[in-house]
């Protein structure tokens, strides 16, 4: 295990039992263990098994993942500021979640919501690689990616615009602003499998990014299958941000943010970069949950806003010193 593993791993394990002992009820951390671990009959394991868990487990998932796709995707484009919503996926996603919160399907069946972005998310992985065709270049991937995002997000203001329902409207915005309250283990169980799917792609690509870095033609020349090595980090990246777009809506900034800040660690390689950046994201989702249940108990204070908050300023510390190494 490396350095940065051996530090953040347990950072997360800490976060999590913070985030399982966090709630309405005034119970330590050690009830909240024993309850969960032990089970019964009682209220106490019943919200921790059916509120508490689900939501450390999808930030886990979430977060993880949105790391892991994160370093990939600088890692295959060989740029700083690319991130996994670059692809378009996660537009698409919030599309067909916000079709299924206007037309009333969300209402009448529990995972309608949930579905319907994954649906979204299929079918612009599906234009995405009809797009920018089987060999495509990386330029062309990235015009396809923000092509396929700025028609989902005019697609989804149309949606707004024209919604009679104001209460109905209101429901998308506050879902698009991204959050993990209000789930339960369904919601898991239905991210889980694309996520897995995600992270089974996304595992093997390292020594293709390791190799990538000396450019394309020497990493051909060292036995990287480009075409297949594209494939693997488009559609890894599109099942885990379909997936937890599906699921809690809109979080962004993690793929981009936590990349960066764990690359020195790891001498600036993309290979180890990837599950070091899984653990970081991890982390990261975990204690911004923890924050918008302290910071603000009482207000909803959503996490796709706080992430934002914290991204978009270290967004603009990136272009400053992009400037700065320019001149």
């Amino acid at each position: 295990m490396t350095r940065p593993l051996a530090i953040l791993l347990p950072l997360v394990a800490v976060l999590a039992a913070l985030s399982l002992s966090l709630g309405p009820a005034d119970v330590t951390l050690p009830e909240s263990l024993r309850a969960l671990i032990l089970g019964g009959d009682g209220p106490l394991p019943m919200v921790m098994r059916e509120i508490r868990l689900p939501r450390v487990l999808l930030a886990l998932m979430i977060g993880g993942t949105l790391g892991l796709a994160g370093a990939a995707m600088q890692g295959y484009l060989r740029n700083p500021l690319a991130e996994p919503g670059l692809l378009g996926v996660s537009a698409s996603a919030a599309l067909g979640a916000v079709l299924a919160i206007q037309t009333g399907l969300s209402t009448a069946f529990a995972l309608a919501l949930p579905l319907s972005a994954l649906a979204g998310a299929v079918i612009a992985v599906l234009i995405l690689v009809l797009l920018a065709g089987p060999r495509a270049e990386t330029l062309t991937l990235i015009l396809a990616g923000v092509a396929l995002s700025a028609i989902a997000g005019a697609l989804t203001q149309l949606v707004l615009n024209l919604s009679p329902n104001p209460f109905a409207a209101s429901e998308i915005v506050f879902w698009m602003m991204g959050s993990l309250a209000d789930r339960s283990m369904l919601h898991v169980w239905l991210a889980l499998p694309f996520m897995t799917l995600g992270v089974l792609l996304l595992a093997g690509v390292g020594r293709g990014l390791d190799a990538l870095t000396l450019g394309e033609d020497a990493a051909a020349s060292m036995g990287i299958d480009l075409a297949r090595l594209r494939l693997r980090v488009v559609l890894g990246t599109a099942c885990v941000v379909g997936a937890g777009t599906a699921v809690a809506g809109a979080i962004g900034f993690v793929g981009l943010v936590v990349p960066h800040l764990l690359r020195g660690a790891v001498g600036g390689r993309p290979g180890p970069l990837l599950w070091v950046s899984a653990a970081g994201g991890a982390a990261m989702l975990l204690a911004a949950d923890i924050a918008v249940r302290v910071v603000a108990p009482d207000r909803d204070l959503k996490l796709g806003v706080l992430t934002a908050l914290v991204g978009a300023p270290f967004f603009l510390h990136l272009v400053w010193r992009s400037r700065g190494e320019r001149a």
